[in-house]
């Protein structure tokens, strides 16, 4: 037997390879990634569907922690969002579950990999990418992507073999994980068209306001309203507080790697609200150049990670500075909840350098003199006026 496993989510493109591979003598291990988007229940569903696709076995891998110690702790600590919108919710998942894939995959000896991605999206890239650099000695076999196969032509296979479940397109295609949960749908292959309430997972369930407290400690997300938890429950904490008020909820346009415009709704409540409160606490203690630097520097990470490339030493380079940066962001962000948006109060941190000892901005100066600062003021712009009186 040909040994194989493959990236499994229980959809139709997987199914169809998994049983579809399976008939064609191969040994077909499937394995699904955990990065925050199963209930134990569709887990459960998931793997008695698996073997009905005639797999060998079946494995669920918890990858929650990974997935935020890997690659959501840099995003927070770069404030990354792309297009300064979207916070990566899918692409940083993929990258994570490919990896965990392709060590899977070595572990037990498999000759083949597979996936069910088409040939028209970004997530063959990145998974092909990934593979290829753990387990350049382990074949890729994609037959969704090499076949050309159409959804029904898929479906007839699985009823020809038996597998009568539902396939059904939901009108919303939904990916939930850790980081957010993207919305697809007819709107989103339009430019102009919104997506109506019922498409989001998470509807309106309380009017007024609310006060919260998020507490980071050298950058990390240690606790929601004074208890401690680990970053990644309190990320959960938090996304399920801030759903109720149908937070977070945008459209994203970008560039896709194979080179079209794509567009996709999203929800994503804990991230923005995270970004948002960790780069309010940066702007009060880090200086001006490490604001600056750690803006472009966090660009082209998201840009790298979105695009497949986290594998590229680079990546640890630009990590070893995002860490390096968040050594004194450490206090509290006060943010208040209301239907549809929230609103950032405010901080309270021992290294916020808006410190009145040294001056009240617009008001109070504590440090220099007013000769100082004519001085200051003169020296500043020498070389403006020099440039001006030489060229006028």
């Amino acid at each position: 037997m040909k040994k194989l496993v493959i990236a499994y989510s229980g959809g139709l493109d997987t199914s169809y390879c998994a049983i579809s591979l399976s008939k064609a003598g191969y040994e077909v291990h499937a394995v699904s990634i955990n990065t925050g988007g199963f209930t134990q229940k569709e887990i459960t569903t998931i793997e008695t569907n698996a073997y009905k696709m005639d797999v060998s076995t079946y494995q669920n891998i918890d990858a929650i922690s990974t997935f935020y110690k890997k690659v959501v702790k840099y995003l927070i600590f770069g404030n990354i969002l792309k297009n300064n919108t979207y916070p990566l919710s899918v692409s940083a998942e993929r990258i994570v579950q490919a990896i965990e894939i392709a060590n899977y995959a070595k572990s037990i000896g498999a000759q083949y990999i597979a996936h069910g991605s088409t040939g028209a999206g970004n997530d063959q890239v990145r998974f092909d990418m990934i593979f290829q650099t753990i387990a350049p000695e382990i074949k890729i076999i994609t037959p969704i992507r090499e076949q050309q196969l159409s959804r029904q032509e898929e479906i007839q296979y699985l009823k020809d073999n038996g597998i009568e479940l539902s396939w059904e397109k939901a009108k919303y295609s939904i990916n939930k994980g850790l980081w957010g949960t993207s919305v697809g749908g007819d709107e989103t292959l339009t430019s102009h068209k919104a997506l109506p309430e019922q498409a989001y997972p998470s509807q309106l369930e309380k009017t007024g306001e609310e006060t919260i407290k998020l507490s980071f400690k050298k950058g990390e997300f240690i606790s929601l309203n004074s208890i401690n938890d680990t970053p990644e429950n309190n990320i959960q904490k938090l996304n399920k507080l801030a759903s109720s008020y149908a937070i977070g909820r945008d459209i994203h346009v970008g560039d896709t790697i194979v080179g079209i415009k794509g567009r996709v709704g999203f929800e994503a409540a804990a991230a923005l609200i995270i970004i948002k409160a960790h780069h309010l606490l940066e702007k009060h203690t880090l200086t001006k150049w490490q604001l600056q630097h750690k803006e472009y520097m966090a660009s082209f990470y998201g840009m790298h990670l979105h695009e497949g490339h986290y594998l590229d030493p680079v990546m640890r380079n630009i990590e070893a500075f995002l860490s390096s940066s968040q050594e004194k962001v450490t206090g509290d962000v006060f943010v208040t909840l209301k239907p549809y948006h929230f609103q950032l109060d405010g901080i309270s941190s021992k290294h916020d350098l808006m410190n009145p000892k040294f001056g009240s901005y617009g008001e109070e100066n504590n440090s220099w003199t007013s000769d100082e600062a004519k001085g200051f003021i003169k020296i500043l712009g020498n070389q403006n006026k020099i440039y001006q009186q030489v060229n006028s």
